[in-house]
């Protein structure tokens, strides 16, 4: 460990000593896989040291874009773990549907007490989900409602971030180690409005259209009848020059929007957040 003004610096190599240590303290273990890159690291790394004991499980849910299910398949398929799909069914949830800031303790409890139930039939008894180090400054209830479940984040306890976590991933060859972070679909909705499944289908299919154009890590925010497009500031040139402006135009209104705007901050990680009020977020 070094120390740069007054501040210590752990080594990618303590985190990952950190990581084994801290894995090593179960026997079985269920992950929670995502399809994304940090619960994609956890698996493999816990693979290495728990073995046969360990189990992936993934969420299915309108909530969750197709392909994040069919990379969560793909993950565990190459490490050839077992692989349990829960249908988490958050879509008859009151108080998910109604979209309060407390929206991802609600739901996170809810699919984290799913998981729980089903791993404990095969007699595992522990979860671990991928949260990592940069979760902690972001406005981030799910947290909440996992520790209050037990659920272990052991990239989190290594103090690994993000950057790390797609280092260690593309050194180990996983696929998905540069794959654009993907957040539910209930975060493409302001707070206090409604989500049903229209409008949830409506942004799946917008943003597989900003995909299917180039547009990678985007997010079509839903404001009613307007789509608020978020991508990279790389990106906004192109969005917004024709041909590529009116095509994706014409799609979004086909897909049901009256009026498309793109966001001149670009791709702004959690912005529906700043609505909330400071004592909205305690």
């Amino acid at each position: 460990m070094r120390r740069i003004s007054g501040f210590a610096l752990v080594s990618l190599s303590l985190k990952k000593t950190r990581l084994i240590a801290r894995l090593k303290g179960f026997e079985k273990l269920a992950v929670a896989l995502s399809g994304g890159v940090d619960s994609a690291l956890l698996l493999a790394v816990a693979h290495e040291v728990i073995g046969d004991g360990l189990i992936a499980v993934t969420a299915g849910s309108p909530i969750h874009p197709q392909q994040e299910l069919n990379d969560a398949k793909k993950i565990a398929g190459m490490l050839g773990i077992t692989h349990l799909v829960l249908d988490s069914d958050e879509m008859t949830q009151p108080g998910f549907l109604s979209n309060t800031p407390e929206r991802c303790y609600v739901c996170k409890k809810h699919v984290f007490s799913g998981m729980l139930t089903l791993i404990r039939k095969t007699g595992i008894r522990h979860l671990a989900h991928g949260a990592n180090a940069d979760d902690v400054g972001d406005y981030r209830p799910g947290l909440k409602a996992a520790r209050e479940l037990g659920v272990v984040a052991p990239l989190m306890d290594a103090e690994l971030t993000k950057p790390e976590i797609r280092q260690l991933a593309r050194q180990r060859g996983l696929p998905v180690w540069d794959k654009p972070a993907m957040a539910c679909i209930a975060t493409r909705f302001p707070y206090g409005t409604p989500i049903v499944l229209e409008k949830v289908v409506q942004v799946r299919d917008a943003e597989q259209v900003l995909a299917e154009a180039g547009f990678s890590g985007c997010r079509v925010r839903h404001h009613g009848a307007l789509a608020r497009i978020e991508v990279s500031l790389e990106d906004l040139p192109v969005l917004i020059a024709d041909p590529m402006r009116s095509r994706i135009a014409l799609r979004l209104r086909q897909i049901g929007f009256l009026h498309i705007c793109a966001d001149l901050e670009g791709y702004v990680t959690g912005s529906m957040n700043r609505a909330l009020t400071p004592g909205a977020k305690d």
